[in-house]
């Protein structure tokens, strides 16, 4: 095609000028159909960033029973964490 080029340079330029028209083509398309559907813009019913808080009785395998010495060594942990 061009003498001055040799063939892998051409079958670049080739595949880069396909690239380039597909890439015109879907720009094309997306702005032809923006252009025409205008959707309305619908409340947002996805979910919640942050969940709600569920209280302990709500299942009980959210609550522990501890037994005392449970209790007490969660008070001395407790204890050791430095005040804010």
């Amino acid at each position: 095609m061009f003498p001055s080029i040799s063939l892998a340079q051409e079958i670049g330029l080739a595949v880069l000028f396909a690239a380039a028209l597909v890439w015109v083509v879907g720009l094309g398309h997306m702005l032809w159909d923006s252009r025409f559907h205008h959707p309305e813009p619908a409340a947002f019913e996805g979910l919640p960033v942050i969940p709600a808080q569920r209280s302990s009785a709500s299942h009980p395998l959210e609550s522990v029973a501890l037994t005392e010495a449970e209790q007490q060594a969660f008070a001395g942990l407790i204890r050791t964490l430095p005040p804010r």
